[in-house]
């Protein structure tokens, strides 16, 4: 398994630019607007969240995040992982079924609806391995 991030700064850091990606993709950002799927994301080894929604007429790239619970919106889904297990699936080496099933990821709200837009990050997860590898390398999955 890949090393574990170096601190609740670096998650954050590596995550900001993760979903930058996802945000200003040609392809994969409008997708993930038109999907309009709000979720919560708790990581629990580093007492951080992020809310994470698709961007309203007039805001900048396709999707808008805040670490904060403090939001004006609801979110629909809401998952709690490790960042290890938020590392190896932007690597694409976690598979969320099955980290669910295992409770590596639990996972609140709608999760179907969560789970029909995991097929639109797969793209992503090229460019994610990319900048670790470019970056971070301590946190290349082995």
């Amino acid at each position: 398994m890949a090393d574990a991030f170096q601190s609740p700064e670096e998650f954050r850091e590596v995550l900001d630019k993760a979903f930058t990606i996802m945000s200003t993709d040609s392809d994969v950002g409008p997708k993930l607007k038109d999907a309009d799927t709000p979720q919560r994301f708790e990581f629990d080894d580093l007492a951080l969240v992020v809310n994470l929604r698709a961007a309203k007429e007039g805001e900048e790239g396709n999707l808008v995040w805040k670490w904060s619970d403090e939001i004006d919106w609801e979110p629909r889904v809401r998952m709690t992982m490790s960042s290890a297990t938020a590392n190896q699936y932007f690597q694409g080496r976690e598979n969320v079924p099955a980290a669910l099933k295992h409770l590596r990821i639990k996972a609140g709200g709608d999760v179907k609806g969560a789970l029909a837009i995991l097929p639109l990050t797969k793209p992503l997860f090229t460019r994610y391995r990319e900048l670790v590898e470019a970056e971070y390398p301590h946190l290349v999955a082995k």
